[in-house]
């Protein structure tokens, strides 16, 4: 249950259209629910503001429609990840809004507009990342954020990421998906000033060992900034983006006269030092 849906039960309450038994029953629910498969943890969008994810993959179809047709009586956005086709249509039978976004291989259930804030860049190294690279894309705009994508800017073919640094240097937070030798993590770490999420991915011939060397090569950066998520891991990648996108929204109205303020004092610095004065 989020804020907008308590608010509503107590609102409920207030004006008499439902008796305090049956709100005491609805708030007894908000730490868990026990459906004998799973744990529901419907409090997790109060403390978090973030309803639980639903990850489908080695889920039932059965056990999907239950946890869905729990989550969605008090949430919206909710997000079903790892989910392929067959799962969107079983989510649909259980007669709830939902949408799905192939690439990203995810479902928004009970989908609702959201305003999108701040500046996050999800850039992947090649095509054949594109499904991981969705995934943390997705992640991020439900939750919020805007979304700018830089796609196949390989390090193959170098100048095709030096073409949309601009780009680059607008973002709060970089997501980098990368397979093969992983090595656009560090670049992309080596040319921005924000923070980089590097995402190894499992695309690559044999000695890639299933983006192992791809994970061994950004968790060995030499660039800073550079932190790393599970290979293949586009959702955490999009969610820890968006923390840190919000934390940047929250930071800059405060920080914008200082930053100004030092920016000028740096510069008059230099021009002076130039000037022999």
């Amino acid at each position: 249950m989020d804020h907008k849906h308590l608010r509503a039960l107590l609102e409920q309450v207030r004006s008499g259209l439902i008796d305090l038994d049956s709100a005491m029953l609805k708030l007894k629910k908000l730490p868990f629910e026990n459906l004998g498969y799973a744990r529901i943890d419907n409090h997790r969008c109060v403390r978090t503001g973030i309803p639980e994810v639903i990850f489908c993959q080695g889920k039932t179809i059965v056990q999907i429609q239950g946890i869905v047709e729990r989550i969605s009586e008090n949430h919206a956005n909710i997000l079903a990840t790892r989910a392929g086709r067959d799962v969107y249509e079983a989510i649909r039978d259980v007669n709830v809004e939902c949408e799905y976004h192939d690439m990203a291989r995810i479902v928004v259930i009970r989908p609702e507009p959201v305003e999108k804030t701040g500046n996050i860049a999800v850039v992947s190294a090649g095509t054949s990342d594109l499904p991981v690279a969705e995934e943390a894309a997705v992640t991020a705009e439900v939750l919020g954020n805007r979304v700018r994508r830089i796609y196949d800017v390989g390090v193959a073919g170098i100048h095709r990421l030096l073409g949309v640094c601009e780009e680059l240097f607008e973002a709060n937070v970089a997501v980098v998906v990368a397979g093969m030798e992983g090595a656009l993590a560090s670049v992309v770490g080596g040319l921005v000033s924000c923070p980089v999420i590097g995402v190894p991915t499992s695309v690559g011939y044999g000695a890639s060992f299933g983006g192992v060397a791809a994970l061994l090569s950004m968790l060995n950066s030499c660039a800073s900034g550079v932190s790393v998520v599970n290979i293949d891991n586009g959702f955490g990648a999009g969610y820890q983006a968006g923390l840190i996108n919000k934390l940047a929204g929250k930071s800059a109205g405060a920080g914008k006269a200082g930053a100004a303020s030092t920016a000028e004092s740096i510069d008059e610095k230099h021009l002076r030092a130039l000037g022999g004065k």
